[in-house]
This record gives structure tokens, C-alpha cells and sequence, in this order.
């Protein structure tokens, strides 16, 4: 599975381009499938840096990349994947939900 496609690439703002909105939108989400953390991206820089919503063990907005989700595994080994099927909202939803 490729982790960020040709579409989300264009779909992704640059980073911060969203820096004065309240709540801007969060486009894609990875996640393990062995482990609880989830990445949510919110812009990208072209190359391999994201900025975004990080739920791990303290949820934070801040920088990860993507050569990293690559090359991280899960508790059994598994690589991180992206959610197919995740729609796009806005990070406040996110927040309220912390176990997405």
C-alpha cells in the first residue's frame, strides 16, 4: 500500500498554510494495526514532512515524517498504514475524540 498517493499529495496544503485557521481540516490518517497510535495530517511539505494531529500517548499537533512512517512497525511487527476509507474533518472533531 502506498502510504500517501499522487491525489492526497495534491489534496494536502503546504505547510503552514492553514497556520491562521481556527480549525483547519485534517485530510488523511495512518495508524498501526497492531498498536494504538494515529497520525492525521494536516499539510505537507511535498517531500516528507507533515504537520498535523499526532494521538498517541499525549495527543499534540506537531511535525512527523513520512520516511518515518515508513520505516516504523507496531507491536507485531506490522508497517503503519493509511485509512482508506477516512473523510476529511476538521481537527476540532478530532480533539473531541481522542479515541479515534
Amino acid at each position: 500500500m502506498h502510504l500517501l498517493t499522487k491525489a492526497l499529495r495534491q489534496r494536502l496544503p503546504p505547510l503552514g498554510a492553514t497556520d491562521n485557521q481556527a480549525d483547519p481540516l485534517v485530510i488523511c490518517k495512518f495508524f498501526y494495526p497492531d498498536f494504538s497510535w494515529n497520525w492525521y495530517a494536516i499539510e505537507f511539505d511535498g517531500h516528507d514532512l507533515f504537520f498535523g494531529f499526532v494521538n498517541g500517548d499525549d495527543p499534540e499537533l506537531g511535525y512527523f515524517r513520512l520516511s518515518e512512517l515508513k520505516a516504523n512497525r507496531g507491536k507485531l511487527g506490522l508497517p503503519i498504514e493509511r485509512d482508506r476509507y477516512f473523510t476529511p474533518c476538521p481537527l476540532s472533531l478530532l480533539r473531541a475524540t481522542r479515541d479515534l
